[in-house]
């Protein structure tokens, strides 16, 4: 199972990525080992997770939600917290 996830920073920007263990992902970045991005901005939360069979499903969607202004971005977190 893969995960997609997207992750508020400290300075209010939106993080997002895939991993397989969500939990332990999100641990490195708040101690910042996962990316070079949140080891500056620091991770404060997780806002939005998708899960996905494999990796490539994972990463397609990845790359669509990278690709999305942030106004979107926060549209589709506030129709996940909705449901």
């Amino acid at each position: 199972m893969y995960y997609l996830y997207l992750i508020e920073c400290q300075d209010k920007s939106i993080y997002t990525g895939i991993t397989t263990d969500l939990e332990r992902r999100f641990k490195e970045h708040q101690v910042g080992t996962a990316s070079h991005y949140t080891r500056a901005k620091g991770a404060v939360k997780i806002l939005y997770t998708e899960e996905f069979k494999n990796r490539s499903e994972a990463s397609k969607r990845e790359a669509e939600i990278k690709k999305l202004p942030r106004i979107k971005k926060l549209k589709l977190i506030q129709n996940w917290l909705t449901v």
